[in-house]
C-alpha cells in the first residue's frame, strides 16, 4: 500500500467490506466501544458548557463536528497504514473511533438544531449552520487524511 491512501483503500480497510472474519461483534468489541462513547459523550457535554448555546447557532456541535471529521479522518488514516484491521488496530479504531469520536460527534443534535432554526423562521441561519457543518466536516476529515499522511511520511 502506498503513502498516499485512496479512497478504495480507505474503503477496504474497513472489517466487513473486503472480508469477513467475524461478522458479529462479541461482549469484549462491545465493551471497547461502550467505553469510548462514555468518554466521547462526556467530552461533547463539556463542549456544551464551554460554548452554550446563543440562541441562533450550537457553536459546541459545529466544533465538535468538524473535529471529530478531522480526527476520525487521522485515525483511520493512521490505524491503516500500520496495517490490516486486526488486533490491536481494531481494538483502537473500534475504543477511539467508533467509541469514543462517535460518542463524541452529534449528528443528531445537528438535525435538530437546524430543524428548530427552520420551525421559528430562521431559514438562513438553518440552511448556513447545516452547509457550513457539512463542509467544514468533509474538509476537516481530508484534512485528517493528509495530515496523517504527512505525519507518517516524516517518520
Amino acid at each position: 500500500m502506498s503513502e498516499k491512501l485512496t479512497t478504495q483503500e480507505l474503503r477496504e480497510s474497513e472489517p466487513g467490506i473486503t472480508e469477513k472474519t467475524n461478522p458479529r461483534p462479541g461482549p469484549r468489541d462491545l465493551g471497547l466501544v461502550a467505553l469510548g462513547g462514555a468518554a466521547g459523550s462526556l467530552l461533547r457535554y463539556g463542549f456544551d458548557i464551554f460554548l452554550p448555546f446563543d440562541g441562533d447557532i450550537a457553536w459546541s456541535v459545529l466544533v465538535v463536528n468538524v473535529c471529530g471529521a478531522f480526527l476520525l479522518g487521522a485515525l483511520i488514516t493512521i490505524l491503516t497504514l500500520n496495517g490490516p484491521d486486526r488486533g490491536p488496530r481494531r481494538d483502537l479504531r473500534l475504543l477511539l473511533g467508533t467509541g469514543l469520536l462517535g460518542g463524541y460527534t452529534t449528528y443528531s443534535m445537528l438535525a435538530l438544531d437546524v430543524s428548530a432554526s427552520l420551525l421559528q423562521g430562521h431559514i438562513l441561519t438553518a440552511v448556513g449552520y447545516a452547509m457550513a457543518t457539512l463542509v467544514l466536516g468533509a474538509l476537516a476529515g481530508w484534512g485528517g487524511i493528509v495530515a496523517a499522511q504527512w505525519w507518517r511520511s516524516r517518520r
